[in-house]
């Protein structure tokens, strides 16, 4: 097999991971969760169900929650044939994925856990960034292997 061929095998999970990190560098420049905070905040004083809200919190929480799982699922479906470079870049997603899912979660107790710190780094660091760079090393690993 050429050099050409083996590269293109996991292209797709590459193209795939790449838009998922666009949007997510979209939504951290625009700050939408927190715009989508507030239209949740200003519909639930409207209608009437503030008081409610961590029903409303936790269904959200289980949609997105599988909707990540979901999309590591395909993830690791979409890689089943590729090199480990693309498992690696796919750990690294998931990561991210999961810091995704404790901040929508924004509940208390959750924002004084990932405040918390690591060996000096606080958890949301860690798993944001930490994931963020797994991804990057694991393309990196793939240039250099293709």
């Amino acid at each position: 097999m050429t050099a050409r061929h083996k590269g293109a095998r996991g292209w797709k999970i590459w193209v795939a991971i790449s838009i998922l990190f666009l949007g997510l560098g979209i939504n951290k420049q625009l700050d939408l969760q927190s715009a989508f905070t507030e239209l949740g905040r200003t519909v639930a004083f409207q209608y009437g169900w503030y008081e409610q809200r961590e029903s409303v919190q936790i269904e959200f929480i289980i949609f997105v929650t599988i909707v990540c799982a979901v999309a590591v699922v395909a993830f690791m479906m979409g890689a089943r044939r590729s090199g480990p470079a693309a498992w690696f870049a796919i750990l690294g997603t998931t990561l991210v994925i999961g810091f995704v899912l404790i901040r929508a979660a924004s509940f208390h107790h959750i924002d004084r856990f990932i405040g918390q710190k690591i060996l000096g780094f606080r958890w949301n660091w860690v798993l944001e960034m930490g994931g963020i760079c797994v991804v990057l090393l694991a393309s990196e690993w793939r240039r250099r292997t293709t």
